[in-house]
């Protein structure tokens, strides 16, 4: 089987890459706009009559697509996320090659949910900010194509190669900060948040199996469990060994609270050094970090923090309904958060 992935230089299509080069069956081709790629093509600025001609010489029986971007502008996450699609859809439609196209799709297509609900696939989106409506733009235009389709909307992905920025990366960063200077006490902040963390390599297996199938439509693909950022950071500490204490600055009742420690540490995303004082959101504006506690001492004493929410535009709570993938792809989460933990942990305790 011929398939054509690309984007597999990103976070998600590096594993997807290993994933399919992992079949003996599988021919494949990367394309994208890096160096590494087979071959060099910007979906954003290349037309799709460059595009069809490539696919005719190469004529892939699978069209796999991880590009886009996660930061910017409405203009560039319009461009790298949905004009981009845009492309794919009409050089297939105009090539001879017949390919089913696997277009990697994301949770931040649905917006916020009901607290304590599942999302299923006939859930109305309704994307709380740019990139979730660039994403779902994107998925509207696979589905409206007459294609062999399906969308893979991927929940919050974690594990090996997570980005720095992210906030169990950002996670992770503080903890090794906090561990190589010895502070005995990390004070983190807004990490209410529930989100359904699924491992790369899951999504990558998904991705795999969608390739094989006859499957259509939009399909989640998440680990079905919600899971608080605040118990994310709990489970990393242990994984990490830390023996200081977790604080969290805006906790409500029964939540981490000081264990052992002196009033030292760092506060997550307050120096410049670590984090940088301000990111931006996505809008293009800039507002304090959602793990940060903010401000300087006033009269030797912290103001009171202010959570922020998690930046995807989702609200307080996701967490997916995997029925349809189990049912249409066979497939089923395997890896624990744990592990995944372990993986970030891992990566970040290596870094100089």
């Amino acid at each position: 089987m011929r398939v054509l992935l690309i984007g597999s230089n990103g976070y998600l299509g590096r594993f997807v890459a290993d994933r399919l080069l992992a079949d003996p069956a599988v021919q494949l081709t990367a394309l994208g706009r890096g160096d590494d790629a087979d071959v060099r093509f910007d979906l954003a600025t290349g037309s799709p009559g460059a595009l069809t001609r490539f696919l005719d010489a190469v004529h892939p029986g699978v069209v796999v697509n991880c590009a886009g971007t996660t930061r910017g502008g409405a203009r560039e996450l319009t461009r790298h996320n949905t004009v981009a699609v845009a492309t794919v859809c009409e050089a297939l439609r105009r090539s001879g090659c017949g390919a089913r196209l696997v277009q990697v799709g994301c949770s931040a297509e649905y917006g916020p949910s009901q607290p304590g609900s599942s999302t299923a696939e006939d859930a109305v989106p309704r994307p709380g900010g740019p990139y979730g409506v660039s994403k779902l733009a994107a998925t509207e235009l696979v589905l409206g194509s007459g294609l062999d389709a399906v969308v893979l909307r991927v929940f919050s992905p974690a594990g090996p190669g997570t980005p720095a920025g992210s906030p169990l990366g950002r996670l992770a960063e503080a903890m090794r900060r906090a561990m190589q200077s010895g502070d005995g006490e990390l004070r983190l902040g807004g990490l209410g948040a529930q989100r359904d963390f699924i491992d790369v390599r899951d999504v990558a297996r998904a991705v795999h199996a969608a390739s094989l199938s006859a499957a259509q439509g939009v399909i989640n693909i998440g680990s079905g469990r919600a899971v608080r950022l605040r118990d994310a950071a709990a489970t990393l500490a242990r994984v990490a060994g830390y023996g200081g204490a977790l604080h969290e600055l805006d906790a409500p009742p029964g939540a981490l609270r000081p264990t052992i420690g002196h009033p030292r540490g760092e506060v997550l995303g307050h120096r410049a050094d670590a984090l940088g004082h301000h990111r931006a959101d996505t809008l293009g504006h800039h507002r304090p970090d959602p793990l940060a506690h903010r401000g300087d001492r006033t009269d030797g004493e912290h103001p009171a923090p202010v959570a922020y929410p998690y930046p995807d535009g989702c609200g307080s709570w996701q967490q997916a309904d995997v029925r349809t993938a189990r049912d249409r792809l066979g497939w089923r989460p395997r890896i624990a958060l744990e592990e995944s933990l372990a993986d970030i942990w891992m990566e970040a305790a290596c870094r100089i």
